[in-house]
Order: structure tokens, then C-alpha cells, then sequence
């Protein structure tokens, strides 16, 4: 599935499928073909996506420092981050919370 996700406060986002379940499990919304994130939840969404972000981010330093304690080198990180994947839908929040409007998907 893809998502597309819409406000009028923003441009649309596209989010392949695993990505968009992904994103939607960290806001506590189960993956959907349609849905809504209202104005009153997204602070609590961006919060919920922050922290998974430094979550992700501290699980990749701590395999990084515990492959150089063992002499050896990490791979780099296959495709793209939670950061990356995650960061449009931040800023769509953001406007879209400060313009009050929704955030919908499938509609």
C-alpha cells in the first residue's frame, strides 16, 4: 500500500507502505487505507516520533561503539533511517497543527 497523506496546510506526502504502517504504529494508529490525525493529537504524535527517532538514533551509536570496542567496522545502515523517513511528516504536523487543519490519508 501507499500512502498519501494530505492537509491543507501543506503539500502532499508520500509514504511507501512499511514505512507509512511503521510511522502510524509510533503515533498509536494502526495502519489503515484511510484515516485522520487531528490538530488536538499532533503534538503528541510529534513527540511519539521524536522519540523513536532518538531511540533509532542511540541503537545505531551504541552498535557503532560496541563494533569499535571489538576492533571491527559497522556497515553502513541499509536504506533510510527512521529520521529521514520520518521528518516530512514532522513539518506537515507543524503547519498543519499551527493552521488547525487535519492531517488525512485514503480520502
Amino acid at each position: 500500500m501507499i500512502y498519501k497523506f494530505k492537509s491543507k496546510a501543506a503539500g502532499d506526502l508520500i509514504m511507501m507502505g512499511p514505512s507509512g504502517d511503521q510511522v502510524l504504529r509510533i503515533i498509536g494508529k494502526e495502519p489503515a487505507a484511510q484515516g485522520i490525525i487531528e490538530p488536538a493529537a499532533m503534538p503528541a504524535a510529534m513527540a511519539a516520533i521524536e522519540r523513536a527517532v532518538a531511540e533509532d538514533d542511540e541503537a545505531r551509536a551504541r552498535a557503532e561503539r560496541e563494533a569499535q570496542a571489538e576492533g571491527r567496522t559497522l556497515p553502513p545502515r541499509e536504506g533510510v533511517s527512521l529520521r529521514q523517513r520520518a521528518w516530512p511528516l514532522i513539518e506537515m504536523m507543524k503547519r498543519a497543527h499551527a493552521d488547525g487543519k487535519d492531517i488525512v490519508w485514503g480520502i
